[in-house]
């Protein structure tokens, strides 16, 4: 029998675990969001949540604002802008300069999101994370665990299902 040997190995792959567990979370994340009619991909979210928030804002300052590098902003940028939800113009006296704003299908789209999936989002996260104690490394097994008897997007359904009754 095969083990988790990404698990195993504890601090040797932390990266690689980190990054796993935030694969998981996203997808389920994208999962949900789909069943809500809010088809982007999850990772798109956190951008569309900064210009709902912030208004038109530079490509290198979405950059900043979100902590990822200037061409991950810009690949995502361009597949909001195939789907409608932002517009890029540049600036006047730099051409280089790009702004981005969310469109009204944008605005209708964030404030559907706001409304119906990043709170319960957010609340499914906190309740898996409440619970952790001890060393990192257990955390992230107890995490890993929770995930495996009811993945994130079937914690967020039951709260969206509670808020309705």
């Amino acid at each position: 029998m095969v083990g988790d040997i990404v698990r195993d190995f504890g601090y040797l792959t932390l990266g690689s675990r980190l990054k796993r567990i935030g694969e998981r979370l996203q997808g389920d994340v994208s999962k949900l969001s789909a069943e809500l009619g809010l088809d982007v991909q999850s990772g798109q979210h956190p951008l569309i949540a900064v210009l709902f928030k912030s208004g038109p804002t530079s490509i290198g300052m979405l950059a900043r604002l979100l902590g990822v590098r200037q061409p991950a902003i810009t690949r995502t940028v361009l597949q909001l802008k195939a789907a409608g939800l932002v517009a890029v113009t540049s600036g006047l006296s730099d051409q280089r300069m790009k702004s981005v704003a969310l469109t009204p299908a944008g605005r209708q789209f964030a404030a559907r999101a706001e409304a119906e999936l990043w709170p319960v989002v957010e609340a499914a996260v906190r309740a898996l994370c409440a619970d952790l104690n001890g060393p990192l490394i257990a955390q992230l097994g107890q995490l890993e665990d929770a995930l495996g008897e009811a993945p994130l997007d079937v914690r967020a359904a039951a709260l969206i299902r509670l808020r309705e009754t």
